[in-house]
């Protein structure tokens, strides 16, 4: 790649770098070089436990600045320093943003330089979470990350994989250097929003429908492609509506949430948000449900044997979007199959009234089910749109391109 190219990205932009104290740090040695190889000058603050992964000298010198570390020092304090630092920069990169940093910045706490000045600052802040998976997912950071998210705080990552620790693996791998460069780039970037005005409804994640107080008819839908997907819609401008069965991943960032559980409940929500410009139906719906659910747990009798369940079918919440007095002017299903891909796909897009069907192989042995990738087809009368395997995330920006642009036409 050409070296003078990359330098004029982020040419004049000033990047106070807070290095919090995990094992991720050693990769912000990488991010300064690649910032800085782009033109940014970077400051670096480290808090305590941050040293004791690397050290000031080599952050300091591949940063070519003063290291600051310490809210009482003499030299740096004697004109405020830690209010100079939060005022003189362009963006505040946190990382790695460690679970105690996000608790501080959630709740105003500064009793440390990088917290001090993440309170003082007036300059727009990029997180970077890196944690182990339990801490990522415990309830307390779940509250943490909605309320940063809420304050307008941005955030690249956590990627999932394996763990310093041995035999860890899940959610809390701090983002690449060049995924964090990334983010910095397309925040100093004019924002590309082609779907501003546009108002898109999504579905996504399960249904659950009850049969007794304590069991439930559902699925293996973990609403990663539905959330990927309204998060992408939303960063090009879009309004988004979600409507979202029972997930355990975060709600996506600039989004309106509804949560539900049964089929009637999100079939209600979604024709509430009617009309809009398009409709993106990725929830995995319940096809059916208990006739009558009991009110009480259903115990098991000797000799009794198994209850009978009768079922009943569920609302067709695509097809009724498809065929609504106030149809959407674009209308995207998505078909999720075992067997038959494509065939079915094509009996669904002329059954349901879609315009466009995302068909996608969830056979147990394709992992899309919970997984975080996706090989999917897009199915329209006009024939099928084969796309290479991707993430969920790059399927979710693709896809939302492509509906900009239908939408623009």
């Amino acid at each position: 790649m050409d070296r003078g190219i990359i330098s004029q990205t982020l040419g004049g932009k000033r990047v106070l770098l807070i290095i919090g104290g995990g094992i991720a740090a050693y990769k912000c040695l990488d991010l300064i070089r690649r910032l800085r190889e782009r033109g940014a000058s970077v400051r670096p603050i480290m808090t305590r436990a941050a040293q004791e992964f690397v050290t000031p000298l080599s952050v300091g010198a591949l940063a070519a600045d003063h290291v600051f570390t310490d809210l009482f020092s003499r030299e740096d304090e004697q004109d405020v320093g830690h209010i100079r630092l939060s005022r003189e920069a362009d963006l505040i990169v946190v990382a790695p943003a460690t679970a105690d940093l996000m608790a501080k910045m959630a709740h105003g706490l500064a009793d440390d330089l990088a917290s001090a000045v993440l309170l003082a600052t007036t300059a727009p802040v990029l997180v970077a979470p890196a944690m182990n998976p339990l801490m990522w997912n415990h309830p307390a950071t779940r509250r943490n990350r909605a309320t940063l998210a809420k304050d307008d705080i941005r955030f690249v990552g956590p990627n999932s994989g394996e763990m310093a620790e041995s035999g860890e693996a899940g959610a809390g791998r701090m983002a690449e250097p060049l995924e964090i460069v990334a983010a910095i780039e397309a925040f100093f970037k004019p924002a590309h929003r082609p779907l501003v005005g546009k108002t898109i409804v999504v579905t996504s994640g399960p249904t659950v429908e009850p049969i007794d107080p304590v069991r439930y008819i559902a699925n293996r839908s973990s609403g990663k492609q539905g959330h990927a997907i309204a998060a992408a819609l939303a960063r090009l401008g879009a309004t988004v509506r979600l409507v979202s069965g029972p997930v355990s991943i975060p709600d996506p960032e600039g989004v309106s949430v509804v949560h539900v559980e049964t089929a009637r409940e999100m079939k209600q929500a979604v024709e509430k948000h009617l009309p809009a410009d398009a409709a993106v139906m990725v929830a995995a719906v319940a096809d059916w449900r208990v006739e009558s659910e009991w009110g009480q747990k259903l115990k098991k009798q000797p000799g009794g044997g198994a209850p009978t369940l009768r079922m009943v079918e569920n609302p067709d919440i695509l097809a009724g979007v498809g065929h609504h007095a106030e149809r959407p002017r674009l209308v995207v299903g998505f078909a999720a199959e075992t067997q038959d891909l494509l065939a079915n796909a094509r009996k669904k897009l002329e059954k349901k009234g879609a315009d466009w069907i995302v068909a996608n192989d969830v056979s147990h042995e394709g992992g899309v089910m919970g997984g975080d990738r996706n090989h999917v087809r897009i199915v329209s009368k006009s024939g099928v749109e084969e796309w290479p395997e991707m993430t969920k995330e790059e399927v979710a920006a693709r896809l939302a391109e492509k509906i900009a642009e239908a939408l623009g036409e």
